[in-house]
C-alpha cells in the first residue's frame, strides 16, 4: 500500500516578487536623486580625485569676474562674515561649501577661507570629479 504526502513543500524559489521590490526601489531612489538641488550656481569647478561628503547648509561662491554669492543671491565680500555669522549661528558643526571657478585666483578663495577660519566653520572646497565636466 502506497501512502502520499498530501502537505508536500515545494523547493522552488520564486523571484518574481522580490524583482518587483528591487525595481520599485530602483524607480524611487532614480527620482528622489534627480529632486536633489546643489545650492549653488552653475561654474566651472576645479577637478578633484577624492571626495567628501558634507551636511550643506550654506555655500558661498566665487564666479569668474570676483563676484561673491552667498547661496543663490549675490554679496559684496565686505558683508559675507556678517551673513556667515548669522546664518551659522545655532548650528551644531558648521560647515560651508565653497564654489570657487576654475579661473579664480587662489588670494580670492583664500580670504573666503580666512572668514571661515575665523568663525570657527568647517570649509570644503567644491570640485568636480575626474572625467566629467
Amino acid at each position: 500500500m502506497k501512502l502520499k504526502a498530501r502537505n508536500r513543500v515545494s523547493p522552488d524559489f520564486q523571484m518574481s516578487s522580490l524583482t518587483d521590490i528591487i525595481f520599485l526601489l530602483l524607480i524611487f531612489f532614480l527620482l528622489t536623486s534627480s529632486l536633489v538641488s546643489i545650492n549653488a550656481l552653475n561654474i566651472l569647478l576645479p577637478s578633484s580625485s577624492s571626495s567628501t561628503a558634507v551636511k550643506t547648509s550654506v555655500s558661498i561662491s566665487i564666479t569668474e569676474d570676483k563676484q561673491y554669492f552667498f547661496n543663490k543671491d549675490a554679496v559684496a565680500f565686505e558683508d559675507l562674515e556678517g551673513l556667515l555669522a548669522t546664518a551659522l549661528e545655532g548650528e551644531e558643526k558648521p560647515s560651508v561649501v565653497l564654489n570657487a571657478a576654475k579661473t579664480v585666483p587662489l588670494e580670492e578663495a583664500i580670504k573666503v577661507m580666512e572668514i571661515a577660519k575665523n568663525l570657527g566653520v568647517e570649509i570644503v572646497l567644491a570640485t568636480t570629479p575626474h572625467g566629467t565636466k
